[in-house]
């Protein structure tokens, strides 16, 4: 207890365990409760056994003088006076209190709960003493969890009012560290600590763009709050509900602002909270609108690393867009990710190389960006990544890699890199999203003869085949539109397709799908199998057309394009044209031809003129209104559209003229 000399507005401390300032077993049913009610991520509530093993090592090993000097001084603080605190909190940071036995020797004798306390008080000289302390020894995970249970927060998000810079810097610094526990983000947020950060990070443009040792003291206070309040909202924006509190508390222009500093030290935290918050839709559109896009590219060329991750992370995540591709572009920043996956010495630094990698992949997405990326032979850099450990890694090369193969120079330029190879090994890959870029990469190099004949050494079709299994839709409907140019530019398709066992029962089988992309891709997997007689006639006894016939009445685009290409392939065998009419699928297909995509309009004509073959087929036709679009697809440039909408109407003309004998002949006789 205190004694009377102490600090009147100081509250007695809270009653906890003698050896230790935290319980693991207290509040637990609150933590609970917060896991349900928050999405907040990262930190688990609990240390570990293993954590709590080394701890226990750590204890019993040799404990050193200095532990005990400090259990002293805490008692001195407990029992002492308000220069007795003073003095004792200053001693206090005379010690190395990042280091864990110290940090254990104010832990063990109940220090955390005094150091509280000292929080109430309305001596600032106390309080910044107390602050000192606690934004050193809160690295320690438990430590933090202890401040959270000890109502700690409400405190030092109070403290952020205050008049005094240095109050709110070391408060700011404190909440950097408590808040990677996520009680700890909640309590924050909720009791308005999030506005007032923000608050601190609203600093001069001329302080920024001032070398540090040009500013005056003042300034000097200044920018260290916004560092502080910066690091502070770094470590909150791993909640979802927090980023959106701070877009609302108008973090973006000032975010703006922060990223031309000259300082490092601030840049870096900014950097990191504008890498976080840009995984949210608002914040993309923020980020791209305030122009902070240059901002990004030109501390990529910095030399610290720190800033090129954050910042190769931050345009990884805002490149989704188009128009921010364009900004990295004509800013000058595919050169310096060009550079980063060139260096060899960062390869072991997993976090820049997956940003770089996955700033290239989105930027690759636009056909000007491939070009320029061509010019410093970003495939060939590429290529050399797929040897790499990390999966994230390498999906965002195989990303990259499927977005510049769509160009023809480029599929040449990783059969020439010797890429190929190593792409088919990754395809026994467990990850997801890995293999669903693998699927795509294969798909557009499988156009190109060359690298056809090399995937088929590789067995690749096979393995391709196989993803067909995988429980990922994604992978599924890649895999199955790889399998098209796989099929169609084999040597020999057909046998091809044959050899492999249970292949044709496998594609058949996905269209039970619920997925809309994996009945798209199967459909338009189909249309090319059963481009050989044979293989048609295996997919017919696999009474494929009756599942299609399920199928036909879907609004979606894509599927209606590749449904209509299937059943056009699938209706000329056998007696498939009669039994497609009797399920009733001409009259859905005849509605295709009212989309506004000039692609469904192509593939249903196609389908209506293999239909139109039997007579039932055309008087359905007709009676739907068929006519009138298929004369309007006879004036299109395309010249297949305007093949199959004259055959599908000379098909409908020629009945109506047979009709037409047959009742002058009646009338004859």
């Amino acid at each position: 207890t205190m004694s009377s000399n102490a600090i009147v507005s100081v509250k007695k401390p809270r009653k906890i365990r003698e050896q230790c300032g935290s319980c693991p077993d207290r509040f637990s049913r609150d933590k609970r409760q917060v896991i349900v009610e928050d999405s907040d991520t990262t930190e688990e509530e609990s240390s570990t056994d293993e954590e709590e093993r080394w701890k226990d090592v750590a204890r019993a090993a040799e404990i050193p003088p200095e532990y005990y000097n400090i259990q002293k001084l805490v008692k001195y603080i407990k029992a002492g006076n308000q220069t007795a605190t003073i003095v004792s909190l200053c001693c206090l940071q005379d010690y190395d209190l990042r280091t864990q036995i110290n940090q254990f020797a104010i832990q063990d004798i109940g220090g955390l709960d005094v150091l509280v306390n000292i929080l109430e008080c309305n001596d600032t000289k106390c309080c910044l003493g107390a602050l000192s302390v606690l934004s050193d020894i809160t690295l320690n995970i438990d430590i933090r969890k202890t401040i959270v249970d000890l109502d700690g927060i409400p405190l030092i998000v109070d403290i952020l009012s205050s008049s005094m810079k240095d109050l709110k810097t070391m408060a700011a610094e404190t909440l950097s560290n408590v808040s990677k526990v996520r009680l700890a983000r909640k309590y924050v947020r909720n009791c308005g600590g999030i506005s007032k950060l923000v608050d601190l990070l609203d600093i001069k443009m001329s302080i920024l763009q001032t070398p540090r040792e040009q500013l005056t003291v003042e300034e000097i206070e200044c920018l260290d709050m916004a560092r502080a309040g910066s690091r502070a909202l770094w470590t909150l924006a791993d909640s979802k509900h927090n980023m959106e509190q701070m877009r609302k508390s108008g973090i973006v222009p000032l975010m703006a602002n922060l990223l031309k500093s000259v300082h490092i030290d601030v840049v870096i935290p900014i950097m990191g909270t504008v890498q976080k918050c840009s995984s949210e839709p608002k914040f993309q559109l923020a980020i791209t609108t305030e122009g902070m896009i240059a901002d990004i590219v030109n501390h990529l060329k910095s030399e610290c690393i720190d800033l090129k991750v954050e910042g190769s992370s931050a345009l990884y995540k805002c490149a989704f867009d188009a128009t921010t591709r364009d900004l990295v572009r004509e800013a000058g920043g595919l050169e310096p990710l060009v550079a980063i996956i060139k260096d060899k010495t960062i390869r072991d630094n997993k976090p820049l190389l997956r940003g770089a990698t996955g700033a290239i992949w989105m930027c690759a997405m636009t056909d000007a960006n491939v070009k320029e990326l061509d010019e410093m032979n970003v495939v060939h850099h590429l290529v050399a990544l797929l040897g790499d450990e990390c999966d994230e890694v390498l999906t965002n090369v195989t990303g990259a890699l499927s977005e510049c193969v769509r160009f023809q120079e480029n599929r040449v330029a990783v059969l020439n890199s010797g890429g190929l190879p190593s792409m088919v090994a990754l395809l026994n890959s467990s990850h997801a999203p890995l293999l669903e870029n693998l699927a795509k990469a294969i798909k557009e190099c499988a156009e190109d003869p060359d690298s056809m004949r090399v995937l088929e050494k590789l067995d690749a079709v096979r393995l391709v085949w196989s993803l067909l299994k995988n429980t990922s839709p994604r992978v599924q409907a890649n895999a199955a539109y790889a399998i098209c140019p796989c099929v169609r530019n084999a040597t020999d398709s057909a046998e091809l397709v044959r050899s492999l066992v249970g292949a044709m029962e496998l594609v058949v089988g996905l269209l039970k799908s619920k997925e809309i992309m994996v009945l798209s891709a199967v459909c338009a997997a189909i249309a090319t199998i059963a481009l050989d007689q044979t293989n048609l006639a295996i997919l017919s006894d696999l009474r494929v057309i009756y599942k299609l016939a399920d199928l036909v009445n879907t609004t979606d685009d894509v599927l209606r394009m590749n449904l209509a290409a299937a059943v056009a392939a699938c209706a000329c065998f056998g007696n498939n044209t009669e039994e497609l009419g009797r399920l009733r699928t001409v009259t859905p297909i005849v509605t295709y031809m009212t989309s506004e995509n000039p692609l469904v309009h192509r593939t249903t004509a196609m389908a209506l003129e293999k239909l139109s073959m039997d007579p039932q087929n055309c008087i359905t036709m007709h009676q739907s209104g068929v006519v009138p679009f298929l004369l309007e697809c006879i004036g299109s440039t395309n010249k297949e559209l305007q093949l199959a909408a004259a055959g599908c109407l000379r098909n409908i003309r020629e009945l109506a003229l047979r009709a037409e004998e047959y009742m002058l002949k009646i009338d004859d006789d």
